[in-house]
């Protein structure tokens, strides 16, 4: 058994797309993979197939030593050459513009592994509910985690005991998973509306970046915190680190595009992203602390903001909403206005059917602003 499974004989190791595999089976069908696509094969390409080949092809890359795609085949990014020491070639979820290709080793996601496991307290007893296309490296990640660690990997709520979800999704997985121990956010903050949904049930949150991997987590409510052998810097505002587990080809600091501050004992504040700061009349208003309020008030069920350019201000804040349908524009303004100070508060409000998002769930801040230009 190679160093990609921890699980072995008959413990479950897939339920998912009413596909199981045992880790006998599933270490069988690895072993098939290879002999049948293995021979001069530089890459596989798992990005168009169902989840459990996806699985099967990714661990059979692990233990043979080949590199593997996994992208978006909506939205592939151009990639010129393979380096030679990649295992995993994904992109960046395009929330803020168009995906860009990442080439990262084995050992830069392996080696985290043992940090995360605990943090979350995954083991062989957990079935580990995936919420999302594997091409979304948040939820990648999650799947290869469970399955070194022995755990069963399934897309059934009604099993899981641990899932992994952007915050808006993890409202609507929680009535349909009874068993639910332990839910573990990323992509975007944790809200409150989110953490009250999930109330009784441990949440792990971590920050990271397609280009990093982890970076910083925490059991709420405890404050972020750097992992191991992880450091960071803050420059004029904005987030660097230097990691282990980044991707090949990054500087040896890599600027996030975060503002953050940094505090004793490795606490991380992150306040979202340097390019979503926006500037009225010198008062720095952050998008993403705008949007946490917004999600809060009755009748929005999503909303993006951006900043919009104004002759006095320089800029004034814009807010996009997806609205739940039990109240009008009119009524979240009001709403608004109680909640949110005077630079925060929008002078644009545009509302829109369907908020765009990434395959993560996350906004995708940049087709709204495209949107609106």
């Amino acid at each position: 058994m190679s160093s990609e499974l921890g699980g072995s004989g008959d413990q479950p190791a897939l339920d998912f797309e009413d596909r199981t595999y045992t880790y006998a089976e599933l270490d069988r069908a690895i072993d098939r993979w290879i002999l049948e696509h293995g021979s001069g094969a530089s890459a596989y390409d798992a990005s168009t197939l169902p989840v459990p080949d996806a699985l099967i092809c990714v661990c059979a890359a692990a233990r043979q030593g080949t590199a593997v795609i996994v992208e978006n085949p909506d939205a592939r990014p151009d990639r010129t050459a393979i380096p030679p020491s990649a295992f995993l070639l994904v992109a960046t979820s395009g929330s803020t513009g168009s995906p860009r290709p990442l080439a990262r080793t084995a050992a830069s996601w392996f080696d985290s592994f043992p940090a995360f496991t605990a943090i979350t307290g995954i083991d062989a007893t957990d079935h580990v509910l995936i919420t999302g296309p594997l091409h979304a490296t948040m939820h990648l990640f999650g799947a290869v985690h469970a399955l070194w660690r022995g755990a069963c990997v399934t897309d059934d709520p009604s099993r899981a005991t641990v899932v992994h979800a952007v915050p808006a999704v993890l409202r609507e997985v929680v009535g349909k998973a009874p068993k639910l121990r332990t839910a573990i956010v990323a992509g975007t903050a944790l809200d409150d509306g989110a953490r009250a949904v999930a109330d009784g049930i441990e949440i792990v949150e971590y920050y990271g970046a397609a280009e990093l991997s982890l970076v910083a987590a925490r059991r709420v409510p405890e404050p972020l915190r750097l992992l191991d052998g992880v450091d960071a810097d803050i420059r004029d505002g904005l987030l660097y680190v230097r990691s282990p587990y980044s991707v090949i080809g990054v500087p040896e600091w890599f600027g996030v595009g975060d503002l953050a501050e940094l505090g004793d004992d490795g606490e991380l504040t992150v306040r979202g992203r340097g390019e979503s700061a926006i500037n009225v009349g010198g008062t720095t208003v952050v998008a993403e602390d705008v949007e946490r309020i917004l999600a809060t008030v009755d009748g929005i069920a999503a909303a993006a903001v951006v900043g919009s350019p104004h002759s006095v201000l320089g800029e004034t804040v814009t807010a996009v909403v997806e609205l739940d349908g039990t109240a009008d524009i009119g009524d979240v303004r009001s709403r608004a206005r109680r909640m949110l100070t005077k630079e925060a508060l929008p002078r644009r409000w545009v509302p829109i059917e369907s908020m765009p998002r990434t395959a993560s769930g996350k906004v995708a801040r940049g087709r709204v602003r495209d949107w609106l230009a």
